[in-house]
């Protein structure tokens, strides 16, 4: 029923990368180099710990990077600035303003999150990324499936991430795979988005492995929340998966409901993403309820992504 608005979706789509080809439409160069970061499909890939993680990798390189994003839910300000504190966070529709106000106060590189379809500032480099751990699906655009262009538009990426948080390291290589012969002249990496420290207001940081055998209530307002779930599954905790849209506005009284809805031996745990909106309406009476990030493990093409950083920080230091 759906697919006459997606012929529709896709003609606009088309026409509008016709058009930025041929430089119909007008792309401004911002005072700093850019890297993009984004993708070609509706949420789930991995987008803000990627994004973060190139900005330290940036930093670690000697560049003062500042994130910018459109701002798209209160929560990606908020976890970029927990999982970077020390690196600059803006959000505003208009990134081009805001990129030269960043460079104003000192930045010398931005990284864009979830920019690939924002063509009209020009960037040094378009990082796209895909997810092996989102389930099988026809192609099809908005909103008829989850594609917001079709997969030759990776064609215009300076480098493909295939993240995988559960899913098997052969099923990344076949995604990646697929990804090379859209794009034959395009480099693939693929990158593990594993579990970080497991944080509870009531103890220090702990492993993950420490959920082996426990029983957890895991909650997620995440693009790809089957994911999460497996995640603490593969890690040996007994889930049970509260899942919610992405970006959902967690209120007082969706904290208060999921802790009464917790079994007595149940440990409360959710994302990141999420834990910037819980924790603050958390009741007090209940157990503590915990987070766990995304950590970044680059497992192949390593070289691929140096390359791309390394061009960032040339250009960075032609402007300079």
């Amino acid at each position: 029923m759906l697919e006459p608005l997606a012929a529709v979706f896709s003609v606009v789509v088309r026409t509008r990368n016709w058009m930025y080809d041929r430089k119909l439409l007008a792309v401004r160069a911002p005072r700093i180099p850019v890297l993009s970061v984004g993708n070609i499909t509706v949420g789930g890939t991995g987008k803000t710990p990627i994004s973060s993680w190139l900005a330290t990798q940036l930093a670690a390189r000697g560049a003062s990077p500042v994130i910018v994003l459109r701002g798209y839910g209160d929560d990606e300000p908020l976890v970029h600035a927990r999982l970077t504190p020390t690196i600059p966070v803006i959000a505003n529709p208009d990134r081009l303003s805001a990129i030269d106000h960043a460079a104003s106060a000192g930045a010398d590189v931005a990284v864009l999150d979830d920019a690939f379809q924002h063509r009209r500032v020009a960037r040094v480099g378009d990082v796209v990324l895909i997810s092996a751990d989102t389930p099988e699906v026809p192609v099809r655009l908005l909103p008829a499936g989850p594609y917001r262009e079709p997969l030759r538009s990776l064609r215009r990426a300076s480098l493909v991430i295939v993240t995988r948080k559960a899913a098997a390291p052969d099923r990344a290589r076949t995604i990646a795979k697929r990804a090379s012969a859209w794009a034959p002249n395009v480099p693939v990496a693929i990158v593990h988005l594993g579990l970080n420290a497991l944080e509870r207001a009531d103890r220090a940081p702990e492993l993950v492995s420490t959920l082996a055998g426990k029983r957890v209530m895991a909650i997620a307002g995440v693009g790809n929340a089957a994911a999460f779930g497996a995640q603490l599954a593969q890690a040996g905790a007994i889930v049970r998966l509260r899942a919610f849209p992405d970006h959902y506005p967690f209120a007082a009284t969706d904290a208060a409901s999921l802790a009464r809805d917790l079994t007595p031996d149940e440990i409360p745990l959710c994302t990141l993403k999420d834990a910037v909106k819980l924790l603050p309406v958390w009741p007090r009476e209940a157990p503590p309820i915990g987070y766990v990030s995304q950590a970044v493990f680059v497992e192949e093409g390593g070289v691929s992504i140096d390359a791309l950083l390394d061009l960032l920080i040339t250009s960075r230091l032609r402007q300079l």
